[in-house]
């Protein structure tokens, strides 16, 4: 059988059983609760639909990952500034002292 092959991310990645690109995507997981069949909270309460999930979630106070996408961003951002500056003098220091107190 003859397989297929793109670069994503400077990776090859086969997709040799993916939809031709010109295919339409369903969007049905995007617009019906069907993701949610027999879902169940790990204290067993149902949320199988995206209002019981939603409700759920508020009311033990829980959230979900896209919730911080601005902090990772503002994060990510500040750790760019970070590397990108002049190195700590007292880095390479602090290094040599952490080795040092793993070897003896």
């Amino acid at each position: 059988m003859r397989r297929r092959y793109v670069i994503i991310g400077g990776e090859l990645v086969d997709v040799t059983d993916a939809p031709p690109a010109d295919m339409p995507v369903d969007s049905g997981a995007l617009w019906g609760d069907t993701s949610y069949d027999g879902l169940r909270a790990t204290d067993g309460t149902p949320i199988d639909t995206r209002t019981k999930h939603r409700e759920y979630m508020r009311a033990k106070g829980l959230t979900t990952a896209d919730d911080f996408k601005q902090t990772w961003a503002k994060d990510a951002e500040q750790r760019g500034r970070f590397y990108q500056g002049a190195p700590d003098p007292s880095r390479a220091h602090d290094i040599a002292r952490a080795m040092e107190k793993r070897r003896g």
